[in-house]
């Protein structure tokens, strides 16, 4: 009997909803992870550039958008680092729970006034946080079931329904306090949601988890540990002294900082490939395969981009631009960032059982990239008229960002559960965790490359930067679409 089916035999296979109880476990956990996330993404960037008598930090709104690009690029980045983690130290069990308590910390530090050093010092607990526990709650997704279980797939919708519920109540919560009362008192809300997640986490796991998560699957052993606990003990204290050496001399601006993110957004999964393809364990069927994940990867960079934007650029679009007095009900800007999980909600089963209905006549995976495209490059075209017809300046209707939000997560839902499956898919075996890391590397350098681009906003029209990204995308896509025969062509049977 293999560990796997071990560990399986040891969760309690039904009881939530005619699944393994651990499930209930992972639902709940995400949920509220989610919840305190996006409720404090609803209401950071308004936080950030809202005057100092408003209860902000009076930053500039070109550096908060930057900013918020920056916090995206890392909080994905940091997910290799926590499956390390997992893997070859605590195991995913311990390590979801010390990613709950640094994220919660993070959150509880927002609440405190402490000005711009605050903000940073939360970055940093929750950036760390995220990344140590998003990752591996999926891993034990999969972990409790086994590998010819039926549910699996729908296990995993359910899962994603928990993680979308709880991002698309926040902004309503979290938004509505913080906007209306106190932006302390929204992020303590924040924080509050991943306190009753860890509670939720540690009531249930042993009865419910069994021993899913609990084995490091790949140890470090005795001799490996000081050699490279040393080595990250070496790195860390090079970075904290050439930071601190930068910020006396000057020379570490916040433009200097978003550009070399922008550059590790890009280096790092340009290294991923090359070490991959170049790896004697890689084989040529599998170099073909990733060959053909290239053109993929970079258009799920540029279908990122612009998706991301709805937490920078649309947000203060909502708040500086858009009509919120509707028929006598006052609007809050933050309650914008819920239409994606709304909209992510309503459509993905319709999604489902439209594949099932295609079956083998649905269109490549490649064709469908293409499609998310020309989505997402709509999302932002539409955006062009009103800008067109408000000459930039009088308040707009708040059915036009509703509109681009429904378009986007059109694309999204043509582009990010396939590109999961894609990538599960063209991995080299012997690459297969790492791949996994390279797909979640997509969302980092689109928000890496983001943090530049959304400087651009403050310099030119919004015609001319809706507009101008728009039709970038549907390029993008007319070119995949274009050359998806040779990209199905060297995918080698996968479809």
């Amino acid at each position: 009997m293999s560990s796997k089916d071990e560990v399986v035999k040891s969760v309690p296979q039904n009881g939530f909803v005619g699944h393994p109880k651990g499930l209930f476990t992972l639902f709940f956990t995400e949920f509220w992870e989610r919840f305190s996330y996006y409720g404090m993404r609803a209401i950071l960037i308004f936080f950030m550039y809202y005057e100092l008598n408003e209860g902000g930090l009076g930053l500039d709104r070109g550096t908060a958008n930057s900013i918020m690009a920056i916090y995206g690029s890392l909080v994905y980045m940091s997910g290799i680092i926590g499956g390390w983690i997992a893997d070859r130290v605590l195991g995913t069990r311990r390590t979801i729970f010390y990613g709950g308590v640094l994220i919660m910390i993070g959150h509880l530090l927002l609440a405190l006034p402490g000005g711009v050093t605050m903000l940073f010092a939360s970055m940093a607990f929750i950036v760390m946080g995220t990344g140590l526990l998003k990752p591996n709650v999926s891993s034990i997704v999969g972990d409790i079931y086994a590998e010819t279980d039926s549910r699996r797939d729908a296990g995993f919708s359910i899962f994603y329904m928990g993680i979308n519920m709880g991002a698309f109540i926040a902004p309503f919560i979290v938004g509505t306090i913080g906007q209306k009362y106190s932006f302390h008192l929204g992020f303590g809300l924040a924080g509050l949601g991943m306190f009753v997640g860890l509670i939720v986490y540690k009531l249930t796991e042993k009865k419910y988890l069994g021993l899913a998560g609990l084995q490091v699957n790949n140890p470090l052993k005795p001799e490996e540990r000081k050699k490279v606990f040393t080595q990250f003990g070496i790195v860390a204290l090079l970075i904290i002294i050439l930071g601190a050496i930068g910020i006396k001399t000057g020379t570490l601006t916040m433009n200097v900082f978003s550009f070399i993110i922008t550059a590790l957004g890009v280096l790092i999964p340009t290294v991923f490939f090359i070490y991959m393809y170049r790896s004697e364990k890689t084989t040529k069927d599998e170099k073909s395969r990733l060959l053909a994940y290239i053109p993929l990867f970079l258009s799920a960079v540029m279908f990122w981009a612009i998706q991301e934007q709805g937490a920078t650029i649309l947000a203060t679009y909502a708040d500086e631009r858009t009509q919120l007095s509707i028929g006598g009900i006052q609007l809050q800007s933050s309650w914008f960032q819920s239409l994606n999980p709304l909209f992510v909600i309503t459509l993905a089963p319709l999604f489902a059982m439209l594949w099932l209905k295609w079956g083998d006549k649905q269109p490549t995976t490649p064709r469908k990239f293409s499609y998310a495209l020309f989505f997402a490059g709509l999302s932002f075209l539409v955006m062009m008229i009103p800008a067109y017809l408000s000459g930039g300046e009088t308040l707009v209707s708040p059915l036009w960002l509703v509109l681009s939000f429904f378009l986007v997560v059109v694309g999204e839902l043509l582009l990010s559960p396939v590109g999961l499956s894609a990538t599960t898919k063209l991995a080299p075996q012997a690459f297969a965790a790492q791949t996994m890391s390279l797909w979640f590397l997509t969302s980092a350098a689109a928000q890496a490359i983001n943090a530049q681009l959304v400087k651009v906003y403050e310099v030119v029209s919004e015609f001319t930067y809706f507009g101008f990204l728009g039709s970038l995308s549907i390029v993008v896509g007319i070119i995949i679409l274009v050359l998806s025969p040779i990209i199905s062509k060297a995918m080698k049977g996968i479809n």
